[in-house]
């Protein structure tokens, strides 16, 4: 009996397979994309995430990066065979394999990299008279005899250092090299000398025997301690007068490391160890902190010991890297999170859609094998087969493709999600099915609205759904999308829930209108009108998972739209922030001043729109603190409140009021109030050469904190550009020619010192003829870039690959809200196509047809845009206050503004889905008013059809 059964299934689905091939690769190919969407997220943020880690171990300082074990030198205890012994490069050699091993896993070495010897950790004078002496302080050199110079570094001049006898604690007589920075700094040349005492005051002599070129100046060899490869001006911090003193390294050959143990310079045996990234991933950061936690003070420190010696330490700062890329993961994570439940969401409903399709084309065939003796089970069993053969290999196709195409990523993350989705079809369909015919039913119920009523449970699951979505939206406000513990998937849903509840509040409302536009429609000339908007009102086409699809695509849409906005705004105001402009040209120091001819040469240039000189003075001391509550009534941007005993110290700005305001117009800076700073009376431009009396009362904008320290009176300031009075006449918060948060900003023509410092460019001109222009003045000034500035900001991988996958979520959220309304039009297609057969009997044109069914999809579709538009908006607006996109938009570049950077609605990511919405309905009801016109009523009304 069961073999066959099972000979039956096979026909049955072969059968069904060729009987509809169509509807079977539509699914096919909707289940394909959607598996993998679902199977490469996962995989892409693996991958962004890997790369971001690897990323920031590979671009840091290799002084934090490197891992370097280290111990004092052998005790004095120990003969001195072997104390020079532990000092030689076979033991040395050996303890460095051994941790090498010894690493535990995720953390591996770079070899090719490693090096291990002997250094000193306290520089020792060199007296030698060729030394330059910078304000006749001598040089403080360190030593250092290590592994791999031969392979690091190529010889300019001279020969490699060697030992040509054994080197003891008792040699006098050792070779080095130097590095050509170093050679080029300290005068140093081959075959000169140097002399390194001893701790009895014996003279060590070492004989510089050649030059040396760093390979890699960059790598780890060299930068672990930049010092071996470029010397430093450094303060010498025990002189009672601000002094300097020249400070480097000798390179001794690698077995010269037995005569360090006889200075007093202490020094030290070391290892140094690069870290290798290539084969860390995203996930690894955990396990690599706690490794190196283990190392610094736990059982790796004791392992360590075990193999270098009991007084080894263990020194890195890579745990501090790992941490920080873990913190800006953390923080982008729950934006993320957003995203994917968005569109996560919104492929499961139009899955649901599509299952709802097919099971209403089928529900005629289903019904009479039901009404036959079918069982629930046997029929289902029936469904869920046929859906496996096509979904499942689908699903795997899917995943196949996303493991292709993201190669980088964990496998089993995209495969529960691609197995999720072929899971969700094959069980929605073949259950949604064999629901409807639980009973056995009559044909020719009605299946549109108007017999529909709200029932006790749907309300009761609308008002659990809308506290939720209250509750996810106000925690979101309170405490942003971050959570202690990772992301809380409640607050990340908040936007899907938004938009489920819109969809259900929208499915109870949107009849009403139409119906009521009926009645003054049904006594105008003609049916059309009428027929439409009584059959738009009562279509189960604007059911709860159409609407409920088209919400949450549009939303997600607008949501991912706005994040990408509001990186690029923050960005945007980040670079404007840094330059103050288009273009910034300034001395190279804060007093150099910008002499007339290069700032009429460069105002010349073309692309030079307008030209604003500024003269700015930092840190200019600010008269005490007014009693009670100073300043000015607002001007301009606006007023803030601002800390007056803060503001100790201000930068003054000279400006042009007229230019300077024009440039604030064409930056979109705040307005300025230029005309407050007119230059008349006691403020009156000075002759030149003229010096001004220290009570002339010059009119000032300031910042909120400067105005409340000064007040309203006029109030006496000494500047490098003159003593002089000013009077607060207005606030602005933001000033383009300074980073500072105090300043003080008055007329330049008013001053004793009136030359720029600074000049700020608008307009697009060109950065080399701008440099040229620069450099053709003889003097060196610094010429900054706002599209320069602005490219310095997407630099990680890691925002790199959450931007992507939010521009995915755009892309993905507008593919589903078309697709929704295709399948919910194609959903009722069938009905419409027998309506205008009838219609067509009753004397109805083709060209009446098309109106009709234009007319009756257009009410809907404009009900979900406008729908979809509002709760997109209300979705940015509500959870705008709780995300904040510096992580996104800021983080990792020095030097950048880390204010809080929060959602803007973005007008084209709202108004093009929707858009495309109301176009693809139009467009789909005229293609089935011309189909159904090529198809004669006798085709579609048959005897004994009731639809």
């Amino acid at each position: 009996m069961r073999h066959n059964d099972r000979a039956a299934s096979a026909p049955w689905i072969r059968t069904r397979l060729r009987t509809a091939p169509g509807a079977a690769t539509a699914l096919a190919v909707l289940v394909l994309v959607t598996a993998f969407l679902a199977a490469a997220f996962p995989r892409a943020v693996d991958a962004y995430e890997t790369k971001g880690l690897r990323h920031d171990i590979l671009t840091a300082d290799a002084g934090r990066s490197t891992l370097e074990v280290a111990r004092p030198q052998p005790g004095l205890e120990l003969p001195q065979a072997q104390r020079d012994d532990e000092a030689r490069s076979p033991e040395l050699a050996r303890i460095g394999a051994g941790l090498l091993k010894a690493l535990p896993a995720p953390l591996r070495a770079d070899t090719s990299s490693v090096a291990y010897g002997v250094r000193t950790s306290k520089p020792a004078v060199a007296n030698e008279p060729w030394l330059p002496r910078p304000e006749a302080v001598p040089p403080q050199l360190s030593y250092v005899a290590q592994s791999g110079l031969k392979e690091h570094a190529t010889l300019t001049s001279g020969a490699w250092p060697t030992t040509p006898q054994e080197v003891t604690s008792d040699s006098r007589e050792v070779q080095g090299a130097v590095t050509e920075e170093t050679a080029a700094e300290l005068k140093v040349k081959a075959g000169a000398t140097i002399t390194l005492l001893t701790a009895a005051q014996e003279p060590i002599t070492v004989t510089i025997t050649g030059i040396v070129a760093p390979r890699d100046p960059q790598g780890s060899y060299w930068s672990a301690d930049p010092l071996l490869r470029t010397p430093s001006l450094v303060l010498d911090t025990t002189s009672p007068f601000p002094v300097h003193y020249w400070t480097g390294t000798v390179l001794l050959a690698e077995d010269s490391g037995p005569a360090l143990l006889s200075t007093a310079a202490e020094p030290v045996l070391f290892w140094r160890i690069p870290p290798d990234p290539a084969g860390l991933t995203g996930p690894d950061d955990a396990r690599l902190t706690s490794v190196i936690a283990s190392l610094e003070s736990g059982p790796g420190l004791l392992k360590v010991r075990e193999i270098a010696g009991d007084t080894a330490v263990f020194a890195t700062g890579l745990g501090h890297i790992v941490e920080a890329n873990a913190r800006m993961r953390d923080a982008i994570s729950p934006v993320i999170a957003v995203a994917a439940l968005g569109i996560g969401s919104v492929a499961a409903v139009v899955l649901l859609m599509t299952g709802a399709l097919i099971a209403g084309r089928r529900k005629a065939e289903l019904a009479l094998m039901r009404s036959r003796g079918g069982s629930l089970r046997g029929i289902g069993g029936r469904l869920l087969a046929e859906t496996a053969v096509t979904v499942l290999p689908a699903s795997a196709l899917g995943l196949l493709l996303a493991t292709l195409a993201v190669g980088e990523g964990r496998f089993w993350p995209g495969a529960l999600a691609a197995a999720g989705v072929g899971l969700l079809v094959c069980v929605a369909l073949p259950l949604r099915t064999t629901l409807q015919h639980i009973r056995p039913t009559l044909h020719g119920a009605r299946e549109d609205m108007v017999s529909a009523r709200p029932s006790r449970r749907r309300t009761v699951a609308e008002l659990t759904l809308l506290v939720l979505a209250v509750g996810a939206v106000t925690a979101l406000r309170r405490r942003g999308t971050s959570a202690e513990g990772g992301t809380d998937l409640l607050v990340s849903a908040a936007p899907v829930l938004v938009a489920l509840i819109a969809a259900l509040v929208l499915v109870r409302l949107y009849p009403l209108p139409l119906r009521l536009a009926t009645r003054p429609v049904a006594r105008l000339r003609g049916a059309i009108g009428f027929l439409s908007l009584a059959r738009a009102g009562r279509s189960s086409a604007g059911g709860a998972l159409p609407l409920l699809a088209l919400l949450l695509a549009l939303a997600t849409a607008a949501f991912g739209g706005s994040v990408i906005a509001g990186i690029g705004d923050a960005r945007d105001d980040a670079a404007l922030a840094s330059v103050g402009a288009d273009a910034r040209i300034s001395g190279a120091s804060e007093r150099a001043t910008l002499p007339d001819e290069l700032v009429r040469t460069v105002r010349d240039l073309d692309g030079v729109t307008g030209a604003a000189p500024v003269r700015v003075e930092y840190s200019v001391n600010m008269p005490e603190a007014v009693a009670g509550d100073g300043g000015a009534d607002g001007g301009g941007a606006g007023t803030g409140g601002g800390s007056a005993d803060d503001a100790k110290a201000a930068a003054l700005v000279g400006i042009d009021p007229a230019s300077y305001a024009e440039l604030a117009r064409a930056t979109g800076l705040p307005a300025f109030p230029a005309a407050r700073l007119k230059a008349t009376g006691s403020s009156a431009p000075l002759p030149e050469g003229a010096e001004a009396g220290p009570d002339r009362v010059l009119p000032a904008i300031a910042s909120p904190a400067v105005a409340a320290r000064l007040g309203k009176e006029p109030r006496a300031i000494e500047t490098l550009s003159g003593d002089f009075k000013v009077q607060i006449v207005g606030t602005v918060t933001r000033v383009a020619s300074v980073s500072p948060t105090d300043f003080l900003v008055v007329n330049s023509a008013a001053l004793e010192q009136k030359a720029p410092t600074t000049l700020l460019l608008t307009g697009a001109p060109d950065p080399g003829k701008v440099r040229a222009a620069v450099e053709g003045s003889g003097k060196e000034y610094a010429v900054q870039l706002r599209s320069e500035e602005r490219a310095r900001y997407v630099n990680t991988p890691m925002q790199a690959g959450a931007e992507r996958i939010y521009l995915a979520a755009v892309a993905a959220g507008a593919g589903y809200a078309l697709l929704a309304v295709l399948l919910s039009l194609l959903q009722t297609a069938p009905e419409r196509r027998t309506l205008l057969a009838r219609l067509r009997t009753m004397g109805l044109t083709t060209g009446q047809g098309r109106k009709l069914l234009a007319f009756e999809a257009t009410p809907q579709a404009l009900l979900a845009a406008s729908g979809g538009l509002f709760t997109g908006w209300a979705t940015i607006v509500l959870l705008s206050p709780g995300i904040d996109l510096v992580p996104l938009a800021l983080a990792g570049v020095a030097g950048s503004d880390t204010s809080p950077v929060l959602l803007r609605t973005d007008l084209w990511s709202l108004a093009l889905p929707a858009a495309g919405v109301v176009a693809l309905a139009a467009a789909v009801a005229g293609v089935q008013a011309w189909w159904a016109s090529r198809r004669g009523s006798i085709t579609e009304l048959r005897a004994g059809d009731s639809r």
